[in-house]
C-alpha cells in the first residue's frame, strides 16, 4: 500500500472509509487537515509547538520521528489544542468536544506519523498527503 493509502486508513481508522466502530471520524478528520494544511496557523509545526508549549513535546516528536508513537490522552489534545480550537473542530464536525478530543488522540499519532515518513516535517509531502485524504474523503 503507497503511503496516501497508508494515511488514509490512519486518518479513518482503518479501511480508507468511514469507520464503523468510530475510531476515526471524517468530519474532525477533515477539521484537522485544514489546521495541517494551514501554513498561517503553522501547519505541523504549529501542532508540534502547541504540545511542546503544554511540556508534551517528547509525545509530538516521537510521532514524527522514526521510532515507536507514544499515545497521548484526550485530556492531553484538549491542553495542547486549547479549549477553543478544540471547540471549533468539535463544532465544524458536528460532533461534542469529548468525543472530538478521543477520536484526535486516537487518530493524531498515526497522522502524524505518516504526513513525516521520514522522520521531518515536509510541507510539500504534507499538502499533497492532506490533498488525497480530502479527494477521498468528499
Amino acid at each position: 500500500m503507497s503511503i496516501f493509502g497508508d494515511l488514509m486508513n490512519t486518518a479513518t481508522g482503518g479501511t480508507g472509509t468511514t469507520n464503523p466502530a468510530g475510531l476515526g471520524h471524517p468530519g474532525l478528520v477533515n477539521a484537522l487537515l485544514g489546521l495541517l494544511g494551514n501554513r498561517q496557523t503553522g501547519g505541523v509545526g504549529g501542532l508540534v509547538q502547541l504540545f511542546e508549549q503544554q511540556g508534551l513535546g517528547h509525545l509530538v516528536q516521537s510521532w514524527i520521528g522514526t521510532g515507536q508513537n507514544q499515545p497521548v490522552t484526550p485530556q492531553q489534545v484538549e491542553s495542547a489544542l486549547g479549549h477553543g480550537r478544540l471547540a471549533s473542530l468539535a463544532q465544524e464536525a458536528g460532533i461534542p468536544q469529548g468525543q472530538a478530543s478521543s477520536i484526535l488522540a486516537s487518530v493524531l499519532p498515526g497522522l502524524i506519523d505518516h504526513l513525516t515518513p521520514n522522520g521531518t516535517v515536509d510541507h510539500n509531502l504534507i499538502e499533497q498527503g492532506i490533498n488525497v485524504l480530502r479527494g477521498r474523503m468528499a
